[in-house]
């Protein structure tokens, strides 16, 4: 029988998408968690469920703000992940990844804990490599609009390792591709959450650019698997590491492959590309495969008919969706 031992783990950043469905297979697996969150982006109804279990708790924080609590592991998924919410406030949104990291860091550095950050595939930018490695630098603009996102990632990225190298701190980086599913926020700007909304509602789909541009849509269980996988892993195993889906898709088959499962009459709009969006974007999977014999098992059909279901659920008015939307 597999070893356990239960932990008390702090997840920031724990009511939103990512976080809140980390939460609920950190308590699936017994552990005790302290879900982490000051309610900019993240749902009190992402984790209402989990309100009156015994080993959850809420601690409504900003990680700006340095914070005393006594934990086992710490996994920072704190900052807006959406353009629409994170071009919000820029100043914040990098003040997020930045201050964030550093406190977390000092916490994970005073408790002697390992310590995962949610990084983004956005460190690469607009890549002049396809599909992207972890070796490769990136080709990101430092004045852009997406800069506050970009950019702080990739100083908390430095953050995490000068920690690891400097003070020991054992630490864990993964770089998340495009994902998508139950508990996306409706208006938050992602295309896979934009189209099902908008095809729900007989609005018509926005696409910005001629359609043609790529994404790697990852379901979101997949991707839990998988960071569990390298938290868990070998101490000399700090990352970073690409988690994500390799499979490819253009956001134009995404738009009508979202009609067809909706049985939407909507009509597909075309819209100017937004300034600084990258044109492709695949993650190489290699070193996941590698070192944990991980890859993606939901088809991203199968991963559609779920979310479908989820907003078919829990729709917003038509008055709460703004028109602008951005491909993340």
């Amino acid at each position: 029988m597999k070893d356990f031992r239960k932990k008390r783990i702090l997840v920031a950043g724990g009511a939103g998408f990512l976080g809140s469905h980390l939460c609920d297979r950190l308590i699936e697996q017994g552990h005790e968690v302290i879900c982490l969150d000051n309610f900019f982006t993240g749902s009190r109804a992402n984790i209402l469920h989990l309100l009156d279990h015994p080993h959850f708790e809420v601690l409504r924080h900003d990680v700006c703000l340095p914070l005393q609590v006594e934990v086992e592991e710490i996994y920072n998924f704190a900052c807006p992940a959406s353009p629409l919410h994170y071009q919000a406030d820029p100043i914040q949104t990098t003040k997020t990844s930045v201050l964030g990291a550093l406190n977390l860091l000092g916490l994970a550095k005073r408790l002697k804990c390992k310590i995962f950050q949610a990084s983004t595939s956005e460190v690469y930018g607009d890549p002049h490599v396809h599909p992207q490695k972890e070796e490769y630098w990136g080709n990101v603009n430092p004045v852009g609009v997406r800069s506050c996102y970009d950019e702080g990632k990739r100083c908390a990225e430095t953050l995490f390792f000068d920690y690891h190298r400097m003070n020991g701190v054992p630490v864990k980086v993964g770089r998340i591709f495009n994902t998508y599913g139950p508990r996306m926020h409706p208006n938050d700007g992602r295309v896979v959450s934009n189209f099902i909304v908008q095809a729900l509602r007989g609005d018509p789909l926005t696409i910005y650019g001629d359609g043609s541009q790529t994404r790697s849509f990852c379901y979101v269980d997949d991707l839990i698997d998988v960071i569990l996988c390298l938290m868990n892993s070998e101490e000399g195993v700090t990352g970073p590491v690409n988690i994500g889906n390799p499979t490819e898709f253009q956001i134009g088959d995404l738009a009508r492959q979202v009609i067809r499962l909706t049985k939407s009459s909507s009509e597909i709009v075309f819209m100017p590309l937004p300034s600084d969006d990258p044109k492709q974007r695949r993650p190489d999977i290699s070193k996941a495969k590698e070192l944990f014999g991980w890859e993606p098992k939901v088809a991203l059909e199968q991963g559609l008919k779920s979310t479908i279901a989820y907003f078919s659920k829990t729709l917003l008015p038509k008055k709460a969706l703004k028109e602008t939307v951005l491909h993340k």
